[in-house]
Parts: C-alpha cells; structure tokens; sequence
C-alpha cells in the first residue's frame, strides 16, 4: 500500500487529538502515513517532506500543530496538495493555534478544522480524495448514513430516560 494521505504533527504529544484523523482514514479504509515534524525545529525536514509530498503519491496532507501552529501554512506554502490544518489545545485554549491556522495569506490556502478537530480533518481527507475515487466516495456516503443511524438510536434511547416531570 502507498500512503494517499499524511498525518504531520509538529510533536508526539499531538497524537492523542492527531489520532483521530487515523482511526476515519482507518475506517474508509485509506492508506495514510503518520510523522512528527516541527516547523520549528526541524525545517529543513519539513521542507523535504512538502516538497516530495506529491512525488510520493500523497494527495492530502493533514497538519496539526499547537500554539504558534505554523506547521500547515509552512507546508501549504511548498506543496500543491491540498492541506488542512488541526489546530491543538496547548495554549490559550487553542485559540493561538486555531488564529495562526486560519489567518493565511492569499495564495497559501489551508483548510481549518475546530480545535483539536482531526476527526473532522481525516473525514474531510476522505471527502477530497472520494471527488476522483467512486470507491472512496461510496464508503463515505456509508460513514455518513452509519452517523445518522447512531443519532436516531441515541434518539429512541433517550426517550427511554424517566424523570418525573418529563413528559
């Protein structure tokens, strides 16, 4: 298998939220890749990785990062894939790495999920990739339809719930 999507988290100490995005793309049954690599610390890293990206066949690179979180619009600035960015709750509530995500400049688009949003992030993966993938879209409109069903047995567990004055 080739990777078609990668998981970038400028820490381990992300994986617990970047995992999220794991366990859809797991799920849908697409090959993904999972790295630490810090904008910060490792730039000359990172830089090779956003420039093979596309080379190596990924079509979708999903980039959490907290705080400053200049991990996705760094790699967004050297790769024609498309990037969204999961903003970590490290500081200030994850507002500092939600603000630095979003707030890109023109010409540097990167998706932005909520804050420590990476479920969000791989589904949406999945739906970039089930554009060109009828395979792919299949199983997404099937994840989608499982979600409604989870809702409406919620739904009839929850008027089973007695309380005096519920009606």
């Amino acid at each position: 298998m080739k990777p078609l999507v990668s998981i970038i988290m400028g820490s381990t100490s992300d994986l617990a939220v970047m995992e999220g995005a794991a366990k859809v793309l797991d799920e849908l049954q697409i090959p993904f890749e999972m790295n630490a690599l810090s904008a910060h610390r490792t730039p000359e890293k990172v830089e090779h990785f956003a420039r093979s990206a596309s080379g190596r066949g990924i079509r979708v690179i999903i980039a959490g990062a907290g705080m400053a979180a200049h991990l996705p619009g760094v790699i967004a600035a050297m790769t024609p894939i498309p990037v969204i960015g999961v903003p970590i709750k490290a500081s200030l509530d994850g507002l500092d790495a939600l603000l630095a995500i979003v707030q890109m400049p023109p010409g540097i688009p990167v998706a932005t999920v909520a804050i420590n949003g990476a479920t969000n992030a791989g589904i949406l993966a999945a739906q970039i990739l089930a554009v060109a993938n009828s395979d792919v879209s299949q199983r997404v409109i099937n994840y989608k339809e499982n979600l409604k069903e989870k809702i409406i047995k919620a739904n009839q567990s929850l008027a089973e719930v007695k309380y005096e004055y519920k009606v």
